[in-house]
């Protein structure tokens, strides 16, 4: 469930909790820019003296010292400064690690469905684009806010010290600016949301592009993908262009309504001076800490972008880390298990489903015995499998595992008894050896890999690989054919060495000839082991010792192959029908 909306002083307060481990830095960092803040009002402070001492009085000494004290002054500015910037990037860029940490251990272990609701390009977003714009929020408002909000209260302590009476004007305007920023700062925060989602949705269309390339081009989608993705870039640019007007206007509007308060005070000081109510020196460095608190003001009220944008893309990160993590209710430890499988009366309806994908399913593995599940597309044969693994939960039923109920097993003990090998193979940009020892526990002896290899019948291409067990295979196996990815998915299985072996209609995406030896390699994976075959061709599984045949979600037929033909049902029309595309295959190829 998405948790509440904060309010933006909830999301800043739990925004600097991340920030506390590394206080030490932040406030050494704060105290940097304290030092630069007070140095702001010994500019004007300086300008008094010299002008009444060096023009007026011809103070020999003064002018002597004069450019040392300037050059210290910015020196000293220049150090501090440079402190105070290094200081609030380093806690700003361990903050975002530490949030990218945070959501990423979210991310592992959040259930099947939230993926199944989710798109890849929206947590994509999460991970880079709206990450970036809380470290704005974290360190970088709080950088302007105390810097230039110690350098404006320094500077106007020293308006106040050299002419309360006209300093006293520039409070009359603060009510109103104070108004503009908060009529402002709720646009600002609505854009950005729209922006980050925006963003989403732009990276989405980027990924689905990219992963589709080929198909992409077979069918010359080219233009209709780029009008998709014109589209996308239009949509952010938009929101962009709306929340920079916001923040564009709020700094503008701040000057004008400043200006007319510096106005009246340069109108009354003139009057002053004019009496001789007051030095030149005294009117310069008056005037000049004006203008000075100009720029600490206007970055003031440029923050409140920075920091809307953050708060924005926080409340986005926070519900990625306050999503509900998958359940694991089970407290037992089942160790290594025989392999007996029992789905009791067992029914399942996806979220937003029509109708029940399982409905009162019943049957019993016995260890060591393969069990295939055949039926029409959306029959539920893979959400039988799913299950298994506790993917998802049933809404009744129960499913044991050696007589014991998987909900009462732990997520972890459940999953060390059962290896899938599926039709969609998932490889990663490693090596051959780092992909079939994906997922083990501990240190992996290269002997253990080539003997997997060679159980799946993968040790002769990999051998013909460039570095061998050491070659990087490309995103998603992108350099290995078909046959050779499933290969090394089956040897990544017989690694494990699990006594459930799930095969999700592991051979249904081949050709012929890759058919044959994966299915080679299936078949010595699965001596020994508990087995459940999703199957789509049928000639894979004639020699499992049962069949199951699925229709609507339930299991409408049971035996052996030959059992199943004789009977005439569903099973035969399936086959029959296979037999059928197979022989008009032949007759294709032969032409």
């Amino acid at each position: 469930m998405t948790p509440a909306r904060a309010s933006s002083l909830q999301l800043y307060l739990r925004l600097l909790r991340y920030v506390r481990p590394y206080w030490r830095v932040f406030a050494a960092g704060v105290f940097l820019m304290a030092i630069v803040a007070a140095t702001e009002p010994a500019v004007p402070a300086l300008i008094k003296p010299i002008l009444d001492g060096g023009f007026v009085d011809k103070d020999t000494t003064l002018i002597r010292w004069a450019p040392f004290l300037l050059i210290g002054l910015a020196f000293v500015r220049a150090v501090a400064g440079f402190g105070s910037d290094y200081c609030g990037h380093w806690v700003a860029t361990r903050v975002v690690a530490d949030l990218r940490m945070e959501m990423f251990g979210t991310l592992v272990r959040l259930p099947t469905r939230y993926y199944d609701n989710t798109t890849t390009g929206r947590l994509i977003s999460r991970f880079t684009f709206d990450v970036a714009q809380v470290a704005g929020a974290a360190t970088g408002a709080i950088t302007v806010i105390v810097k230039d909000g110690l350098s404006g209260i320094g500077l106007i302590a020293y308006l106040l010290y050299t002419n309360w009476k006209l300093t006293l004007i520039t409070f009359a305007v603060m009510p109103l600016l104070v108004y503009v920023m908060r009529a402002f700062a709720a646009r600002l925060r609505r854009m950005s949301v729209s922006e980050q989602a925006a963003m989403g949705d732009l990276n989405h269309v980027l990924e689905e592009s990219i992963g589709g390339e080929r198909v992409l081009k077979v069918f010359g989608a080219q233009a209709y993908e780029t009008g998709r993705f014109r589209g996308a870039v239009e949509k952010v640019r938009r929101f962009a262009m709306k929340s920079n007007a916001a923040a564009a206007a709020t700094v503008p509007l701040t000057q004008v309504i400043l200006s007319f308060a510096v106005a009246l005070i340069v109108y009354l000081a003139l009057e002053q001076a004019a009496a001789d109510k007051t030095t030149v020196g005294g009117f310069v460095a008056f005037l000049g800490a004006m203008l000075l608190l100009n720029g600490p003001l206007k970055r003031l009220a440029g923050v409140n972008q920075t920091l809307q944008r953050g708060l924005a893309a926080a409340e986005s990160v926070f519900t990625l880390i306050d999503e509900q993590r998958e359940a694991d209710t089970g407290k037992r430890d089942i160790g290594r298990v025989r392999g007996e499988i029992e789905f009791r009366d067992v029914s399942f309806e996806y979220e937003g489903a029509t109708r029940e994908a399982l409905t009162r399913v019943s049957f019993r593995i016995a260890p060591g015995e393969t069990v295939a599940i055949v039926g029409a597309s959306g029959s539920g044969k893979t959400t039988v499998a799913n299950l298994i693994p506790r993917f998802y939960t049933p809404t009744a039923g129960t499913i044991t595992i050696d007589g014991v109920d998987i909900q009462d097993a732990t997520l972890e003990s459940l999953r060390r008894n059962i290896a899938l090998v599926s039709q969609d193979v998932v490889l990663f940009n490693d090596t051959v050896a780092a992909n079939i020892a994906y997922g083990r526990g501990g240190e992996v002896r290269p002997e253990e890999i080539a003997a997997a290899a060679e159980a799946a019948h993968a040790a002769g291409f990999v051998r013909e690989l460039p570095a061998g067990h050491d070659t990087l295979i490309g995103e998603d196996g992108a350099r290995l054919s078909g046959g050779q990815r499933q290969r090394l998915a089956i040897a990544r299985a017989f690694l494990k060495d699990a006594p459930i072996l799930v095969l999700d209609e592991a051979t249904s995406a081949l050709d012929t000839e890759s058919e044959r030896q994966v299915q080679e390699a299936l078949e010595t994976l699965m001596r020994g082991r508990t087995t459940l075959v999703i199957a789509h061709r049928l000639s894979t599984i004639q020699n499992a010792d049962r069949i199951l045949v699925m229709d609507r979600g339930r299991i409408v037929e049971s035996g052996r192959h030959a059992e199943l033909l004789a009977a005439g049902g569903i099973y035969e029309r399936l086959h029959r029908m296979q037999f059928r595309e197979g022989e008009a295959e032949a007759v294709a190829a032969a032409s």
